[in-house]
C-alpha cells in the first residue's frame, strides 16, 4: 500500500496517475474528499483530512510500506520551520508507529552549499529531510530546483503585459524543472524500492537557462514580445504579505530567492540521471501556451 499526499495538488495528482497507471494499491490523504475526479475515487482508499494531523497519518499509514510526502503551502505559518518541521511531525511518529518502510519527499537543491543555512524555505526543507530520515525510514529527497510550472501563477502579466518577473538576475543561468518529471520520478521510486538508506535523488531538467533566455523562448512559443522584469528585494516580499502572508513566510520567500541567485540551485552537479527530459521549450509548447490561450 503506497499512501499519496496532496493528491490535487500540482505533483501529487501526477503522482497519483502514474501509480495508478501500474495498477498500484494506493491510498490518499485529502482534506476534500470532492475534488478527487470520481474514476480516482473509485480505485483508491480515502482518508479524509490534513496529512499534518496526527490522528489522520496514523490512520493513513496503518499497514502502508510507503508514503509520497509533500508539505503543503501555508503562508501564514509563524515560521518556515513550523511550516515544514513543525508540520512533518506527527508524520514522522505515525512513520515509526505504523512500520512505514519508504518515504518519498519533495524538497530541494542547495544541501552542503554555503547558503543552505540562509535560504528560507529550502533552510527548513532540508531540515524536514533531516527529521525524516531521523526515524529510519528509507527515504528519498527530491532536491528539486525552481519548478517550470511555477509561471502558471503570471499567466494574466505575461498574456496582459508581455512580461514576467522575480527577484533574481535576469542573466542567471540556473536549472528548472517540469512537475510532470518530478511525479514521474518520485512513482519510480514508490513502486520500485529496491533502494535502501537516506539519501536525495535530483531532478533538473535537460539544461540550464536564465530568465532573460526563458523570456526569448516563451516570445518564440507565444508569438508576441515577452521580458523578464527583476522584481526589487522589498516590492517581492510585500506582495506576498499583501497576499496574507505572515512577515516570517514571506521573508523566507525572499530568503530563499535570494539564495538562488547567490547560485544555490548551481552546486548540483548535472549528470545523465538528473536531467530530466522536458525541456523549457517544450512545457511552453503544451502547457504555457495552452494557458495564455484559455
Amino acid at each position: 500500500m503506497i499512501v499519496v499526499t496532496t493528491p490535487t495538488g500540482g505533483i501529487g495528482r501526477q503522482v497519483l496517475d502514474h501509480l495508478l497507471a501500474g495498477d498500484a494499491a494506493v491510498r490518499v490523504i485529502v482534506r476534500d474528499p470532492s475534488r478527487l475526479p470520481a474514476p480516482v475515487r473509485e480505485r483508491v482508499e480515502v482518508v479524509p483530512g490534513s496529512h499534518g494531523d496526527p490522528g489522520v497519518v496514523m490512520d493513513a499509514f496503518d499497514g502502508a510500506d510507503a508514503v509520497f510526502w509533500v508539505v503543503p503551502p501555508d503562508l501564514t505559518a509563524v515560521s518556515a520551520d513550523a511550516a515544514y518541521r513543525g508540520f512533518t511531525r506527527p508524520a514522522c511518529d505515525a512513520v515509526q508507529r505504523r512500520g512505514v518502510t519508504h518515504v518519498v519527499g519533495v524538497s530541494a537543491l542547495g544541501r552542503g552549499t554555503p547558503q543552505a543555512g540562509r535560504a528560507g524555505l529550502v533552510t527548513a526543507s532540508l531540515a524536514m529531510d533531516d527529521l525524516i530520515a531521523g526515524t529510519g525510514v528509507h527515504y528519498r529527497a527530491l532536491a528539486l530546483p525552481s519548478f517550470m510550472d511555477n509561471l502558471l501563477r503570471q499567466v494574466t502579466p505575461i498574456r496582459d503585459r508581455g512580461v514576467f518577473s522575480g527577484p533574481v538576475s535576469g542573466d542567471l543561468t540556473a536549472p528548472a524543472c517540469a512537475t510532470r518529471d518530478i511525479a514521474a520520478v518520485a512513482a519510480g521510486l514508490l513502486l520500485e524500492r529496491s533502494w535502501t538508506g537516506a539519501g536525495s535523488v535530483a531532478v533538473l531538467g535537460p539544461e540550464d537557462l536564465s530568465s532573460d533566455a526563458q523570456a526569448r523562448i516563451m516570445s518564440e512559443v507565444l508569438g508576441r514580445p515577452v521580458r523578464f522584469r527583476r522584481t526589487p528585494a522589498e516590492e517581492f516580499k510585500a506582495a506576498f504579505v499583501a497576499r496574507g502572508a505572515s512577515d516570517a513566510m514571506a521573508q523566507a520567500m525572499l530568503d530563499m530567492m535570494l539564495a538562488k541567485d547567490d547560485g544555490l540551485d548551481n552546486a548540483e552537479p548535472r549528470t545523465p540521471a538528473s536531467s530530466s527530459p522536458t525541456s523549457f521549450r517544450q512545457w511552453c509548447e503544451e502547457v504555457l501556451r495552452p494557458a495564455v490561450l484559455a
